[in-house]
């Protein structure tokens, strides 16, 4: 179902996707990727519908607003909204208002970590889990997989300085700990599962977040996929590695689910 929802400057567009069976279902609030410029909801279509599937859930995909017209922080606080509403009206989804999760890819996984971050700073409703694939955690551009993976395909060390170049403000945006997840304190964070790719600059920061993760006494499954690109996790059709890794994000999804 194709809809909108109230956001910090307007309706907020959103795509609901509900699995078989009798509500109430568990919720997972989804963000795409595109390095908050582009790509947009119908862009991860598979991955949304793997995951309903797959964690017997709602998945409420969130299409906030995009650099440059919108520069940072609009995605994030957009990304928010979207969450904050969803866990308030839980009902109109057909969904369980104590079993919310947050999940994306690549800037979808940086949004998914910020909005927890918001959630824990500003008092608001706190998921009960995170799914963070291949997440934007960092800005550093010189980690060993920016290295090893300059020109890699279909992101490189160029396509990420683009793509900050027109999401922040100015340089200062980039030390935001909502962009740079691996400088934030995580206290307090829910659970997660992070997964990272092989040939993807943003392998090694990817890490580094589930790591800092680790260290403040968060619970983390973590897995890296070797042979595979950014964004083959929405690739199941056609790629074994992206079957595993959509089975292997629902079952940290369903056990934090049925807890």
């Amino acid at each position: 179902e194709n809809t909108t929802i109230p956001g910090p400057i307007g309706r907020i567009p959103v795509r609901i996707y509900t699995p078989r069976g009798r509500a109430p279902f568990p919720v997972l609030v989804y963000y795409h990727g595109g390095g908050w410029v582009i790509a947009n909801i119908q862009t991860y279509d598979a991955s949304c519908r793997a995951l309903a599937n797959k964690a017997k859930c709602v998945v409420v995909s969130v299409g906030y607003r995009q650099a440059p017209e919108y520069k940072f922080p609009a995605s994030h606080e957009d990304s928010y909204a979207a969450l904050q509403y969803v866990m308030n009206n839980t009902a109109r989804f057909g969904g369980n208002p104590r079993r919310v999760a947050v999940g994306g890819e690549s800037a979808g996984g940086n949004l998914a970590g910020a909005v927890c971050l918001m959630a824990r700073n500003r008092k608001g409703k706190m998921p009960i889990y995170q799914l963070n694939v291949y997440p934007i955690a960092g800005t550093d551009l010189n980690t060993p997989s920016y290295l090893s993976n300059a020109g890699a395909i279909p992101l490189s060390k160029p396509f990420m300085a683009w793509f900050f170049r027109y999401e922040v403000r100015t340089p200062r945006d980039l030390q935001n700990p909502l962009i740079a997840l691996d400088r934030a304190n995580v206290h307090g964070l829910p659970p997660a599962t992070v997964i990272t790719d092989q040939i993807d600059p943003l392998q090694s920061e990817g890490m580094l977040y589930a790591n800092r993760l680790k260290a403040a006494g968060i619970p983390v499954r973590f897995r890296n996929y070797n042979g595979v690109t950014h964004e083959f996790f929405s690739m199941p059709a056609v790629l074994d590695a992206a079957r595993a890794a959509n089975t292997f994000a629902a079952e940290g999804l369903t056990s934090a689910f049925n807890k």
